[in-house]
């Protein structure tokens, strides 16, 4: 059984080209200083002194910035190719991040944000265009699965040390996230080699045999109607899951009476159980062909599941950190099944001359989960209270579970 599992996790890590290890070396650095958004809303009020409704407007800024910038990114990543807008993301938004530290102005201070956030987030589409490129039909989802280990392991980090660095002075968190953007971008320039064509002029001559025609589109996604469905129940199941970073704190607190102690250790093992378990995960699913639809089906119906025990927290007499445990456990192999086979099904459905805007589009619909999410749990809460919220958000993850079950039937009607 050892040995099985040894050779399990050995084998859900080789195969990897050594550029796919690079950008998601890349990834961990640029992620281990993400510290400014996590503190954005407290140093907004603690240190600039805004209210509680300016500092939501600044995030819903945000929220635009990273709506925008992934559709601008996607664009440009077709038109110049992944290395150059990477690259141009991480120098540029990371000089951006140094200077926002000095901007104290209301009116003046969203217009950086929205800025940064426009330069920052353009990076999303161009880094999956580059996993994509870099990684094989065989390797990619575990290709995207180590990129997201690397986006977790960073978060684990930055938010230990950001909290650290808040504590001492705001303006710390400021040049710890903006140098390492600047590290990210040097890593990436020294060492990630230029292609030697643009992802446009490959696209000119490559002959496309990632997946069957059925499930590849040359078309814009603009214009591929299954795709736009497919991105929606992305974005509701995305707006569902991202209640775990807004409105599951609040209820762990007032509910469930947690310490913010507890509520960060139950959070932080959503990340350690996709560090230690997704990548094998991922290998082993494959190895067993299963469809990438049903996959993600049934992970949206774990989250349903997941919402659904927090909306009968006095069952079976558990208690609350029980609750909260059974909780994270299901959420996570929920996003474990779900995350790394939308975007992998994202590449699948794209041409290399289309990849960086398919993946854009995709990009734009969590971005706007990310804006939607705290408003809409916000308001539900504060009107109906948490039972009726999390029974809501139980039908809306069977709801976009049922639109990906008709996307599949779509899907296998177009079979020649």
């Amino acid at each position: 059984m050892f040995q099985h599992t040894l050779r399990l996790y050995r084998n859900a890590y080789q195969g990897l080209t050594p550029s796919v290890w690079l950008l998601a070396g890349v990834m961990l650095i640029n992620r281990c200083g993400t510290m400014v958004l996590p503190f954005l809303t407290l140093y907004l009020t603690q240190s600039l002194h805004y209210s509680v409704t300016e500092a939501g407007i600044v995030m819903a800024v945000y929220g635009m910035g990273a709506f925008v910038g992934t559709f601008i990114g996607g664009r440009l990543t077709d038109r110049f190719g992944f290395y150059y807008v990477q690259l141009f993301s991480l120098l540029f938004g990371g000089a951006f991040l140094l200077l926002l530290q000095f901007v104290t102005g209301f009116y003046l201070l969203c217009s950086s944000v929205f800025t940064f956030t426009l330069l920052g987030d353009s990076f999303r589409p161009a880094n999956q265009a580059a996993i994509a490129h870099y990684s094989d039909p065989d390797t990619r989802t575990r290709a995207f699965s180590l990129n997201r280990l690397a986006v977790n392991l960073g978060w684990a980090v930055g938010g230990a040390v950001g909290g650290w660095l808040a504590g001492i002075n705001y303006s710390l968190l400021f040049w710890a996230d903006g140098l390492t953007c600047l590290v990210a971008g040097f890593v990436l320039w020294l060492y990630l080699p230029v292609p030697e064509t643009s992802l446009v002029a490959k696209a000119n001559h490559v002959i496309i045999n990632d997946v069957p025609a059925k499930t590849c589109s040359s078309a814009s996604p603009y214009r591929d109607t299954l795709f736009i469905a497919f991105v929606l129940c992305a974005a509701l199941y995305l707006t569902v899951f991202m209640q775990l970073f807004s409105i599951v704190p609040l209820f762990f607190k007032r509910v469930l009476l947690m310490t913010e102690s507890t509520i960060g250790l139950m959070m932080a093992l959503n990340g350690v159980f996709i560090v230690v378990i997704e990548m094998a995960l991922v290998y082993e699913l494959e190895q067993r062909k299963l469809s990438k639809i049903n996959l993600i089906i049934t992970g949206v119906i774990l989250t349903a599941v997941s919402y659904l025990s927090l909306a009968v927290t006095g069952w079976a007499g558990l208690s609350g950190i029980a609750i909260a445990l059974v909780f994270i456990i299901f959420a996570t192999i929920s996003e474990m099944l779900v995350m790394p086979f939308i975007q992998s099904f994202t590449v699948q459905r794209s041409n290399p001359a289309t990849r960086g805007q398919y993946l854009a589009l995709y990009s734009m619909g969590g971005a706007l989960a990310q804006t939607t999410a705290p408003a809409f749990g916000s308001q539900m809460v504060a009107h109906f209270g948490f039972s009726v919220h999390w029974l809501t958000i139980t039908l809306l993850s069977l709801v976009g579970a049922c639109g990906f079950w008709l996307l599949r039937q779509r899907l296998e009607t177009r079979e020649p």
